[in-house]
């Protein structure tokens, strides 16, 4: 599964430094993936010009579709334990989500579901906080409100914000680790709201943090 290449191919486009990477599946064989990069940056809006200076804003993230072919939701976790690990991680963090089109879902889990796949709720319409190459997210959210949805979320160190706060033993020196990743998936539980971290950083070192008196 092509993940990994695809992130490393966005870093290397865009050159900002990763806040965090997402991914979110509906648990349907063969339905598309919704991979979401994060960048920790700004520019100036220059779509108001009678407001000088233009107003800085963070630079939008970037949507992309991914048309692969899998069976289970482990194999794209597989996958995304991999990309993580490799660009340095100190873990993975999974969120198997319920429907929330149903009566009695909470209005938290209309709004994360929403989020889990890119959407603005809180400006509807408006995509400008994202550069979407992704044609079918609209239909994949309203499926992950009928059916359910998975979302995967991890920060990486290479090529990423987290750099200067890495202290993990396994990390190479560019904040790297070498393949393949030893973590293995778990079965995704199905129909109710579970989260699960998988733990992939190690430190042997005692760290102590002084405070200010």
């Amino acid at each position: 599964m092509e993940i990994l290449s695809r992130i490393t191919a966005q870093i290397a486009a865009v050159r900002l430094p990763l806040y965090a990477v997402t991914v979110s599946a509906v648990p349907r064989p063969d339905t598309p993936l919704l991979l979401l990069l994060h960048w920790h940056g700004f520019r100036r809006d220059e779509r108001d010009p009678a407001v000088p200076p233009p107003p800085v804003r963070p630079v939008p993230g970037s949507a992309l579709q991914l048309n692969l072919p899998w069976f289970r939701l482990e194999d794209i976790e597989r996958a995304l334990l991999d990309a993580a690990w490799q660009l340095g991680a100190w873990d993975v963090e999974r969120q198997a989500a319920r429907a929330c089109s149903h009566v009695g879902a909470s209005a938290r889990e209309a709004l994360e579901c929403r989020q889990a796949f890119g959407d603005n709720p809180f400006a509807p319409g408006d995509d400008s906080h994202l550069l979407a190459e992704a044609p079918d997210r609209a239909d994949l959210m309203r499926l992950a409100a009928m059916q359910g949805y998975v979302r995967w979320l991890f920060r990486p160190v290479q090529g990423g914000l987290w750099r200067d706060a890495a202290e993990d033993d396994t990390l190479a020196a560019d904040g790297s680790r070498a393949p393949p990743c030893p973590i293995h998936p778990e079965a995704a539980p199905g129909g109710r709201n579970v989260r699960t971290v998988y733990r992939l950083g190690r430190t042997s070192r005692l760290l102590v943090r002084s405070t200010p008196s």
